[in-house]
Parts: C-alpha cells; sequence; structure tokens
C-alpha cells in the first residue's frame, strides 16, 4: 500500500488529510467520498516514522499468525473432499464434516471460513483465496479447474495425487540432505566449542612466543576472541538478519524478486527450482488442456501457481505471445526456459492435434528431470562439503601447530 497526502479545500481553508491506496486513481476516488470538499494536490509521500513502524509491527503479527498446515493432513483433507463431492455431498457440507472431524486447528480455521464464505455466495475458489499462502497455488489452480469443468470431485483426486507426488519429493530432498546438514552442524559445534575453550589455552603459550605468529594462528585468535567476546552479539544478529529478510522477501516484491534471482543462479539450487517450477507448470497446464480449457485461460491459472518471480515473469511471455496470435512452442521458444527438444515435441503435438498428449509427455520429461536431480543431490554436495571440512581441520592444524613447531626449532637453539 502507497501513502498519499491530499490537500482539499473547504469552507474556505485547507486541509490535509493522510490516506493508503495501491494507486494514485484509488487514492483521488477515496479522497473525494471521504473528504468533502474541492480537491487542491493528491501527491503520493511518505508515511510518519510512527505510522511506518505500526504498519511493519502489525505486518510482523500478521506473518507470524498465520500457521503452516500439515501437508499429511492437508492432502488427506483433499482426498476426503473429493470422496464426499463424488458421492453427490454439497461442498458447504463436506466442508462442515470435515472441519468438525480434523484435530488440526489451522486446517479446522480455513475449512470452517470457508464453509462460511460458500454459505454466503461464495464459489469455493474465491473462499480458498483467502488463504493462498496456506494452501498454495496449486489447490486453487485445480479448484478453479474443478469449477470450471463442473467436475470438482476428479480435479480434487488429481490435486490430491499431485500433492501427494510433491510431498514425496519434498521427503526424498530432505532425506538427501540430512546427511551433509548433520555434518556440517557436527563440524560447526566441534569448530565453535576448539574456537572457546582450546585456542585460548594456546593463546597464552603463544603469547610467550616473541616472534609474530603466522597468518592461521592470527586468524584463529580473531575468531576465537569474536566468538568469546561477542558470541550471543552474533546469534542476535544472525537472528535478526534472518527475520529481517524473511520480513522484506514476504512484504517487498523488488527485494523478493532480487533474492530469487540469485536462487537462480546459486550452484544445484538453481536446477531444482527450474526443473520443479517446470515440472509443475507443465502438471498444472496439461491437466487444464486436457480437461477442455482454453490455451490462454490454461495458462494464466499454470502461470499464476508459479512461486520464482523472475520465472513467472518469463512464462507470462507464452499468455502474450498466444495472445498475439503466435502458436504455443513459439511462445515457449521466447521464453529461454524450454530445451529445444521440448519446443519440438509441442510443435509435433499442436500439428498433429494431440497436445495434450505431448504436454502430458512434456510433464512426465521434467518431472524424469527433478527426479534425477534430487537422486543426485547428495553426491553434488560432497565435494563442497568436504572442501568446507578440510578448509576448517587446515586452519586448525596450521594455525595450532605452525607456532608449536617455531616454539620447538627456537627450542633446539
Amino acid at each position: 500500500m502507497k501513502h498519499f497526502t491530499a490537500t482539499v479545500l473547504a469552507r474556505g481553508k485547507k486541509t490535509e488529510h493522510r490516506l493508503y491506496a495501491e494507486s494514485k486513481k484509488e487514492a483521488h476516488y477515496m479522497a473525494k467520498v471521504k473528504f468533502p470538499g474541492i480537491m487542491v494536490k493528491l501527491e503520493e509521500t511518505s508515511a510518519p516514522l510512527e505510522e511506518q513502524f505500526a504498519q511493519i509491527k502489525a505486518n510482523l503479527f500478521k506473518n507470524s499468525k498465520k500457521k503452516k498446515l500439515k501437508p499429511d493432513a492437508h492432502i488427506a483433507a483433499i482426498r476426503q473432499l473429493a470422496v464426499m463431492t463424488n458421492a453427490g455431498i454439497s461442498v458447504h457440507d463436506a466442508l462442515s464434516d470435515l472441519a468438525e472431524a480434523t484435530d488440526d486447528p489451522p486446517l479446522k480455521e480455513i475449512l470452517t471460513s470457508c464453509g462460511d464464505d460458500i454459505n454466503a455466495g461464495s464459489s469455493l475458489y474465491k473462499a480458498m483465496d483467502n488463504y493462498r499462502s496456506q494452501l498454495g497455488g496449486l489447490t486453487l489452480a485445480m479448484v478453479d479447474l474443478g469449477e470450471k469443468t463442473g467436475n470438482m470431485a476428479e480435479a480434487l483426486y488429481n490435486l490430491a495425487n499431485m500433492l501427494e507426488e510433491i510431498r514425496a519429493n519434498m521427503i526424498k530432498f530432505k532425506k538427501a540432505m540430512a546427511y551433509p546438514r548433520n555434518v556440517m552442524i557436527a563440524m560447526a559445534v566441534a569448530f565453535s566449542i576448539l574456537l572457546t575453550f582450546v585456542v585460548p589455552k594456546f593463546e597464552m603459550i603463544f603469547s610467550k612466543f616473541k616472534a609474530g605468529l603466522p597468518l592461521p594462528t592470527v586468524i584463529l585468535q580473531f575468531l576465537s576472541k569474536a566468538l568469546v567476546n561477542y558470541g550471543l552479539y552474533i546469534l542476535a544478529g544472525i537472528a535478526i538478519l534472518y527475520i529481517v529478510i524473511k520480513y522484506l522477501i514476504e512484504n517487498n516484491r523488488e527485494f523478493k524478486y532480487k533474492v530469487h534471482q540469485l536462487l537462480l543462479r546459486t550452484y544445484l539450487i538453481k536446477g531444482i527450482i527450474l526443473n520443479s517450477t517446470l515440472s509443475r507448470f507443465t502438471l498444472v497446464f496439461s491437466e487444464l488442456v486436457r480437461s477442455g480449457i482454453p490455451i490462454a485461460e490454461a495458462l494464466d491459472t499454470a502461470i499464476n501457481m508459479t512461486e520464482n518471480l523472475p520465472m513467472k515473469d518469463k512464462l507470462s511471455t507464452i499468455r502474450q505471445a498466444v495472445e498475439k496470435g503466435s502458436t504455443l512452442h513459439e511462445g515457449l521458444e521466447e521464453t529461454g526456459l524450454f530445451e529445444n527438444m521440448i519446443i519440438q515435441m509441442i510443435k509435433a503435438g499442436e500439428n498433429s492435434g494431440a497436445l495434450d498428449d505431448m504436454l502430458q509427455k512434456v510433464t512426465e520429461y521434467y518431472k524424469m528431470k527433478f527426479d534425477a536431480i534430487i537422486d543426485g543431490l547428495q553426491e553434488a554436495i560432497e565435494p563442497i562439503m568436504l572442501f568446507v571440512i578440510g578448509g576448517m581441520v587446515l586452519l586448525l592444524a596450521l594455525g595450532i601447530f605452525l607456532p608449536m613447531w617455531s616454539l620447538g626449532e627456537a627450542a633446539l637453539g
């Protein structure tokens, strides 16, 4: 929300009023409704500091109150909803029954709220859109598909299968990362203990050594003093930095965009993000096309569930290209995200009239690539892990033993 200051002339006096709006046009309309008189000037200004702090505080509390859904509970609810709607039970009654049956408080709140909204005349998609951050873009995309096609049960079944597949990939990813993570944590703890308790003992010995100390020993002494004297401040600084970065990602689109760009340039992470995003995009897009949704609408739904902003912008060009009369494969080629083989497959599908079948093969291809990356993740991380561990051990060894060798040589005369 942007901050505006409106100068209004009423009864011969000029008064300034502050308001928040998404755009200047909206601010002008709000000012005319709220503040009677003649609009003299409307300009975008910076909010007072106290209001900025209040807004930051409100956003922090708002984000902290959003509890994530447990994936297992989420998937179970979707599958049960599919069974109940397939049995002819109304969506409202199904949601009410699921809300009473679930033991997960965040899920109960969402189901109850969605049921109330539907009872008030809202669609399931609009009701769930209020909880987009918790339910995820894929859930909303498939619910939207179910409402457009009139076959909600099938859409929910497919959604449950997709969520289970994503859940399985996440479990596989966590398992692959468990060993390297645990090793690095153990090394970090051991290194911190050595710096805190062992290095200071040697420092007392080195202080008697009048000659200059080697660079590794100087580095160790600096790290030891920093950890002993400022360890709590360093931990507090890391915690504050994490909170600030998280807040900016959630509330500042430009910062979030730059972070996503950085991730797309990071070793290993870029491959995971690229292939997982394209796998989800082609999966949803193929399901929508197979269900008879027009390509433009299917693209809109599939693009809206993309979380990485730079990739979302690139995928949006496909919709623009299709609207201008280009073919789907030409739009895919303009993004620069898809391999030539994929573009040729889509082109063949368009020419033969079997686009939905070809999209299914593309989806399977990206799923296979993503699975291959996850399966080889541990092997890819091991060289980095060995390099870091080797560097830490080498620093400790050189930092402690080099001065001792010098002391031994001095003692021998």
